[in-house]
Parts: structure tokens; sequence; C-alpha cells
């Protein structure tokens, strides 16, 4: 790889920049000073010092995000903040992108990376990865609703959606609003009294799949509306419950391998 492509790729300057740098003595490869930027080094290989310091590169990033209501899953929007805009600048320069997609009022675990390829393996239909929700709805669960997820469900489109898990939690009368949400999801706020007859449920919902709005959807097409939803689980990656709304932290290596289900 060329060294100022290296440097490039981690944010040290542009390339001219760079070059410039390597003219002044300030990169070192491997013990000499490097008075050309567009030599060839091996990152896994070739020690290179920047002004001193050494240079630690890396392809790719992986990034586990809690997501909060009122950001969407994208890299830029016209009109709306985007998840991005919650990381420091200076993962910028690896241009990350979000794995898949959560709802603007959704909230949860959202995967921010800059490596296509596992993003491919995630998202892949064939993989049928699966994807856990915990959700509170507006009324209560039956065992019928149950059965009818297993089965998959008529959303309207030419195909009904995969089977999916429907776990009976509690009431949603039940909740404990003030304290369990540590959150300003707006949807959320106007609609968490909108309980009919007091019979709200929590629930955690699995899917395979990622149709739009799925998860509202399916619980339409029964009758119910989902009033709260958050992603606690993707494979086997769990959403670390010590960051708060809007705080992010880099995957383990392990918990790379758990999310392409190694």
């Amino acid at each position: 790889m060329r060294l100022d492509k290296m440097l490039g790729n981690l944010g040290y300057g542009t390339r001219s920049e760079i070059k410039k740098f390597c003219r002044q003595g300030m990169v070192i490869v491997n013990g000499e000073e490097a008075k050309k930027s567009d030599i060839h080094v091996n990152p896994e290989l070739d020690e290179v010092l920047f002004n001193g310091k050494k240079v630690n590169y890396r392809e790719f990033i992986y990034l586990m995000l809690n997501k909060p209501s009122g950001y969407v899953s994208a890299t830029f929007d016209k009109y709306e903040p985007t998840v991005i805009e919650l990381i420091d600048e200076k993962y910028y320069t690896f241009e990350p992108f979000p794995v898949g997609r959560l709802d603007k009022d959704t909230e949860g675990l959202l995967i921010l990376t800059n490596d296509g390829q596992l993003s491919h393996r995630v998202l892949s239909p064939k993989k049928h990865v699966p994807k856990k929700y915990y959700a509170i709805i507006d009324r209560l669960v039956k065992t019928c609703d149950i059965e009818y997820f297993e089965k998959g469900i008529d959303i309207g489109e030419e195909h009904m959606t995969k089977p999916a898990k429907l776990e009976f939690i509690g009431k949603g009368t039940d909740v404990d609003f003030d304290n369990l949400f540590n959150t300003e999801n707006e949807f959320f706020v106007e609609k968490k009294f909108d309980f009919k007859d007091g019979l709200g449920a929590e629930v955690y919902i699995t899917i395979s799949e990622g149709k739009f709005h799925q998860i509202k959807r399916m619980f339409n097409a029964v009758g119910k509306e989902v009033l709260y939803l958050k992603r606690i689980k993707m494979g086997e990656l769990q959403l670390d419950e010590t960051l708060e709304l809007g705080e992010y932290r880099e995957l383990t290596a392990e918990e790379i391998s758990m999310l392409e289900g190694k």
C-alpha cells in the first residue's frame, strides 16, 4: 500500500499534505525518514512513525451504537439528523455506514462499519440472522397472536413474512415508564398512555428479515399498535446495557465474530 494512502485513510491529511510532511522529516519508516510519500509499505510488517508516534493501521472499524429516537439510519439526510452525527469525527475518514436500519423512532442496537462484506453477510436473506426487539404494544398478547407470528403474517406484500418468535413478558400497565426509559423519545412520550382498557403488553419479538416497518406492520395486522420499539440483539451480539442512548463503543474481536455467526 502506498504510504500516502495508508496515512490518508487514517486521517493524517490529504495526499499533498502528507507529501509535505514527508519532506519535513515527520514520517519515519523502519527507522529511516520517508522523503517520498509514494513509497510502498506493508501495514502489517513495517513500522511507521508520524511525528514520533507509532501509526497503528487498520482497514475497518466496527462500532456498537445505542441509537436514540430522532435519528435516521443513514450517512446523509437533507432534513433529519443521522446516526453518523453521533460518533466522533475521528471515525469519519473511514466512511462508516449503518448495517441495516432502524426507524427514526426506534431505539437500540445499531452497528456502524466500513466493512461492506460483513454488512452483506449480516443482511443477506440467505443468512437469516435473527434480530431481537423489545416492544410495548397497546393490547394484551393472546395465544393466537403467538401462533400467527410463528406461521408468518400477511402485511400486504406479495409474500408473507417469515416465521417470527413472539414472547409475552408482562402487562404494559406494570411498566415503570419514568424509570425504565431514560429517553426523550417524542413518539413514545406521545403514545405511552394510549393503552386500550389498560391491557397494554411488553413483548420480545425476533425476526430474521427486515421489511419496511415490519414489526409495526405485523402487529397492525393482528389489531395492535407498537408504542415503543428497541432492538436488543443481532445474531448472538447483544446490546451493551452500559451504553446510554446515543453512546457507542468499538466492538471486540469476539463480538465481531458473534455478529458474523462464527
